[in-house]
């Protein structure tokens, strides 16, 4: 196994987010965990450590940028350093352009854009001064192509890719950066749709999902890498799905 690392996780209370705390604390990594469902995030700490692992949570709402900084100071003051940073916080309340739900387009640009950026903002300087770090950014199988009604979902999903290659050019030598698509896989996400005809076209497409642990592997994998390997993208989908 590798070194153990001090993994900050977005997004943790649920889905990929939980399973990766759970993978990576059974892989003898420190967690720390943020989300805003706090009562969540407390019985998965407690869960880890009856189990042998190290965890810890703080609340973050990773639209403000005061937020996630507490989030990332909290960890580095506890653990001495900030190994990987998962931005892994994500929203997908799909409608067709039409249907102008202009508050949920912003809502999506709000969580998985500025999310992303609010965490590489507050967890770079760190990784900087210490000479080493990685970030794995969460984006979708909708980084690569977009279909009706994900739109701005997509969107978002191209931007978080984007940033993650510039990041990765502008740190190379020191900071690692992965991107981790996933297809279909089993999570809260498809709840926050509230425009009907998308729902219900969701739960067609969400037939055939794959566990959230699948992409949890996925990223043990890239953070166990040797230091000068740097996986830089992976992308994760059901074997029994052509999407």
């Amino acid at each position: 196994m590798t070194k153990p690392k001090t993994v900050l996780i977005t997004g943790a209370s649920s889905g990929i987010g939980e399973a990766t705390a759970r993978k990576l604390a059974a892989d003898g990594h420190q967690v720390f965990l943020g989300a805003r469902r706090t009562d969540r995030l407390h019985r998965l700490v407690e869960e880890i450590g009856t189990s042998g692992g190290q965890a810890a949570f703080h609340s973050v709402d990773v639209t403000d940028l005061d937020d996630v900084r507490a989030f990332v100071t909290t960890a580095h003051q506890r653990f001495g350093r900030i190994d990987v940073m998962v931005n892994n916080a994500g929203v997908m309340p799909l409608s067709p352009l039409h249907a102008l739900k202009i508050d949920e387009w912003n809502r999506m640009l709000d969580v998985n854009v500025r999310g992303v950026l609010h965490g590489i903002a507050a967890a770079l300087p760190i990784m900087r001064t210490q000479g080493s770090g990685h970030f794995v950014n969460i984006a979708s199988v909708g980084a690569y192509e977009v279909v009706p009604t994900a739109a701005v979902y997509c969107a978002t999903k191209f931007a978080v890719r984007a940033i993650s290659e510039g990041l990765r050019q502008e740190s190379a030598g020191d900071v690692r950066v992965t991107t981790v698509s996933p297809g279909v896989t089993e999570s809260e996400l498809a709840e926050s749709i509230s425009d009907r005809t998308a729902r219900e076209e969701m739960k067609s497409y969400r037939s055939v999902a794959i566990p959230a642990a699948a992409i949890a592997d996925a990223i043990a994998f890239a953070i166990g890498q040797p230091a000068e390997v740097d996986v830089n993208e992976i992308v994760v989908r059901p074997a029994a799905s052509a999407q």
